[in-house]
């Protein structure tokens, strides 16, 4: 069928659906397997809906459903990839088909980070009235169908919920409806999907009214109070902040306050400007919602799009807290889920455009210091996939190392883990650094490294025992251990704690003798993983009922 697979060359496909008919006819069957989401949900902290602000992305580019619909990926040069995902909480897939179902790729490489994703459901235009109309105008039959469909959707999709925006006049029986079919929808969302979400877009009022308020007020409150958050418009000033912060109470961080990057109409700030609005946002304790930040991509071009994009997301570092991994083993090569080349074990397999958001790994912080450090994708040169974490900076005079953090980790440290490396130093001289990973834990006041005996961290920094070969029954594992190959150099690691929990994992770059001079380093990370010592050992689980359904040969 045309909707799951590319007519051109029958590959499979992301999809949306349009109107009232489709989604009340929409049935799961065997073409969708392509389609739902193979990445569960990664933990983190924190939670949405958790009491900090959040940050919301909502992600609208040219219609939707470009490059990103080919679940298998595709050949395109100079793509859009978002990659910050430590930096936000919750990311909207947005188009304007009524129905918007998350392209799987984007809910792959979501969840593998942590973050939760939601599809669209939008009504607009005379078209949208007529929807309204269909739905919402007669009993509750109708409108709990709708409901329950969308929450079977989400489900069976595997992603988290929805964006509901009713841009349209509706009629006064649809308009008396209207939040009994958004508090169904919620209900059936949090039964249905574990942590689902549900958040309304400021447009309709509650007497039917389509006028956009830029604020929490009475006349849109009842929508507010009838699921997890509401999304602001865009043309707000400092005194709908305040206003909003009083009214919405305890529930302040499920404002979502909208940010349009393009800076469309009369709004505070965009572009390379953005932080201004968050600014104010974030002093009135209120969530954000950052709208388009694909402007970077749109706007400013696809040549030097990554330089771009890190110093967009940069500038807004300070105003978005960021969350944390919360399980091992953490395992990345920083990928980014695109590349100009394939890469394995440091040698270059395949040369040719290639993009493909399902394969993008676990992305660390991306920590910046004006002129002392920048990270940023490397796509020249890779251990495994298609990029490296490129890590540049100097080590100011006198001092004999820095620290940069790449994760901050929330979680109880098991008692022994192992730690590898994989990374190249650049630059005219290499020789003079030396490379390693840093671990700093919380609870000092209980966390001992090593035996009962030994004293607690003072600092809680804990630099782990280089190991020169892999431990017997984890050689296969470990088997890069010391294994260099094109340049990279491996190294694996252990560490013993009791009592205590893991807070951040830095890489340490040092120099073998102190310089009264600044000293500037490049390295390449081309993997990093931090595994327990305990589940390394046990034996995987056996793979059973293997099959294999939906073969095409060529």
């Amino acid at each position: 069928p045309a909707r799951h697979f590319d007519t051109r060359t029958t590959e499979p496909i992301s999809f949306f659906l349009s109107g009232l008919e489709e989604l009340l006819a929409w049935q799961p069957n065997s073409d969708d397997d392509f389609n739902v989401s193979a990445v569960p949900l990664a933990k983190c902290q924190p939670l949405p809906r958790s009491k900090r602000p959040q940050t919301l992305v909502c992600h609208d580019m040219r219609g939707g459903y470009l490059e990103d619909r080919f679940i298998q990926g595709s050949a395109t040069r100079n793509p859009y990839v978002f990659y910050h995902w430590r930096y936000i909480d919750i990311f909207v897939y947005f188009s304007h088909h009524t129905v918007t179902i998350p392209p799987v790729c984007w809910t792959n490489a979501a969840h593998r980070n942590g973050v939760p994703v939601l599809g669209t459901f939008i009504t607009e235009f005379t078209d949208g009235e007529k929807l309204c109309e269909a739905f919402l105008a007669g009993g509750e039959e109708v409108y709990h169908t709708v409901g329950t469909q969308l929450a079977r959707i989400a489900q069976h999709y595997r992603f988290d919920g929805w964006l509901v925006n009713i841009e349209n006049t509706l009629s006064a029986a649809a308009a008396a409806n209207l939040p009994r079919f958004l508090r169904h929808v919620t209900e059936r969302v949090h039964s249905a999907v574990p942590g689902g979400l549900v958040i309304w877009y400021d447009s309709v009022l509650r007497n039917g009214t389509l006028r956009w308020q830029n604020e929490l007020n009475e006349e849109n409150r009842v929508f507010f109070d009838a699921c997890d958050g509401l999304f602001t418009n865009y043309n707000w000033k400092e005194e709908h902040l305040e206003r909003t912060r009083r009214l919405a109470g305890p529930r302040h961080t499920d404002i979502y306050v909208g940010v349009d990057v393009f800076a469309r109409g009369d709004v505070i700030s965009g572009g390379f400007d953005t932080d201004k609005s968050l600014r104010l946002i974030r002093q009135h304790g209120l969530s954000a919602a950052i709208f388009a930040p694909g402007w970077v991509y749109e706007h400013l071009g696809e040549e030097n799009f990554l330089h771009n994009e890190n110093k967009f997301w940069g500038s807004l570092a300070e105003y978005l807290p960021t969350h944390s991994v919360c399980t091992l083993p953490l395992v990345t090569s920083f990928s980014l889920g695109m590349g100009t080349s394939r890469f394995l074990d440091g040698k270059e397999e395949e040369a040719g455009a290639w993009y493909d958001l399902s394969a993008q790994e676990i992305q660390p912080l991306y920590p910046e210091r004006e002129g002392r450090l920048s990270t940023s994708c490397c796509l020249q040169d890779a251990w495994c996939g298609g990029s490296s974490l490129k890590v540049q900076g100097t080590i100011a005079p006198g001092e004999e190392r820095v620290a940069i953090c790449l994760f901050s980790l929330q979680m109880p440290a098991p008692p022994k883990l192992f730690l590898t490396l994989v990374y190249k130093l650049e630059g005219p001289h290499p020789d003079e650094f030396a490379v390693a990973l840093e671990l700093t834990t919380s609870d000092s006041g209980t966390c001992r490294e090593g035996n009962v005996t030994s004293l607690p961290e003072p600092n809680g920094r804990h630099h782990p025992r280089f190991l020169p070969a892999p431990p017997p029954g984890l050689a296969k594992l470990l088997a890069a251990c010391n294994r260099g190959s094109h340049g990279w150099t491996s190294q694996c690691y252990e560490l013993d704690l009791q009592d205590c929990s893991l807070r951040d994992l830095s890489l340490l770059v040092s120099r073998h003798q102190p310089s009264p001079q600044e000293t500037p380093f490049t390295c390449l990370l081309g993997e990093v993983r931090v595994l327990d010592a305990a589940s390394v050992a046990a034996s995987p689980p056996q793979v059973q009922s293997l099959t294999a359904s939906q073969l095409w040969w060529q």
